[in-house]
């Protein structure tokens, strides 16, 4: 994710983890059991590295008032503070996880990266640019999960020297697998294209994560944790771009849109299904599933219990959505 809306987006993911996830994901686990965090993704989890990256530095995420509450500057994080990567770095007592390419910006040393590294970038997709352009759909400025993998797989020999070593090190790590998968989506969704098209790009999502954790897994990974997809139904820019006067088409508890939630939850449902293969694959590693969707959708439902600020949001939102619904009323 890389708009606008993804920012707000990223935005609630972080009340939806001091309020949820880590009583659901992270107590039940042993802590100090972790002595790094290795993460890919896309802007729910960039700490900086389209930031570092990309040459036009005009991306409103790049200028305030993103950063603002925490950091006092921004800093490439799709957030006015911290993402969900950095809440879990700070609840397992370990630093905030670096950039990647920051490293490449400075004289900043791999040996930096020994406590987590950072391989998630802004708007990435799990399928390769090559292959989704092919079929007609832009990647602008983005990497794909191969790209991050092989980043990954050329930094290991500088944070361990032997094969105990770096078993040492992955052993001892926990792996965040995104989100990712969402911009494969995304960017078509939000061309236009129909949800038959985007629908066929899933099996093909699923593929390409399960691969990439079969793949960590032989290097030697022992944990991941592997978000799903978020009710993209409800996400302002889906709203607005398939804007309805069906009342059929949206979820009364929730005014999110049914077709798009449908979506999102086929995605879930056939990532959790890879996921059990591999467990059975590979039953000594610990493969945890971040329900995002359920997390994030009582925030929807249920707006008031989180706070004055995310109730005020949804307020003006149904506001502004009301005064449209009656101008082309009266219009008609």
């Amino acid at each position: 994710m890389s708009s606008m809306g993804w920012s707000f987006q990223a935005y609630l993911m972080n009340l939806i983890l001091i309020l949820i996830l880590i009583p659901v994901i992270i107590i039940p686990l042993v802590l100090g059991c972790y002595n790094s965090i290795i993460s890919f993704g896309d802007s729910l989890t960039d700490t900086g590295n389209l930031y570092n990256s990309y040459p036009n530095k005009s991306l409103n995420f790049f200028h305030p008032p993103y950063g603002e509450t925490y950091f006092h500057h921004p800093t490439g994080r799709c957030s006015d503070g911290r993402l969900v990567i950095d809440f879990i770095a700070e609840f397992l007592g370990l630093p905030l996880v670096p950039p990647y390419l920051e490293s490449q910006n400075s004289n900043q040393s791999v040996q930096n990266f020994e406590a987590g590294v950072n391989f998630a970038v802004a708007g990435a997709t799990a399928l390769d640019a090559a292959f989704l352009e092919e079929m007609g759909d832009s990647t602008p400025y983005t990497n794909s999960l191969s790209i991050q993998l092989e980043w990954f797989k050329q930094m290991l020999p500088s944070l361990c020297n032997t094969s105990s070593d770096c078993n040492k090190l992955l052993s001892t790590s926990l792996i965040l697998m995104g989100e990712i998968g969402g911009n494969d989506y995304n960017n078509p969704l939000l061309a236009g294209e129909s949800i038959e098209k985007v629908q066929a790009y899933v099996p093909l999502v699923i593929e390409t994560i399960a691969s990439t954790i079969n793949e960590l897994i032989e290097l030697g990974v022992a944990t991941l944790l592997v978000p799903g997809n978020l009710p993209i139904g409800c996400v302002p820019a889906y709203l607005t771009e398939y804007e309805s006067s069906d009342k059929d088409q949206y979820d009364p508890s929730t005014g999110c849109l049914n077709w798009l939630n449908k979506f999102s939850g086929y995605h879930n449902d056939q990532l959790q299904i890879a996921l059990s293969r591999i467990r059975r694959l590979h039953p000594q590693v610990t493969i945890i599933y971040a329900d995002y969707y359920n997390a994030m959708l009582q925030l929807y439902q249920s707006p008031d219990q989180f706070g004055t600020c995310l109730s005020t949001y949804f307020t003006i939102y149904d506001k502004k959505k009301e005064k449209k619904s009656n101008t082309n009323y009266n219009e008609d």
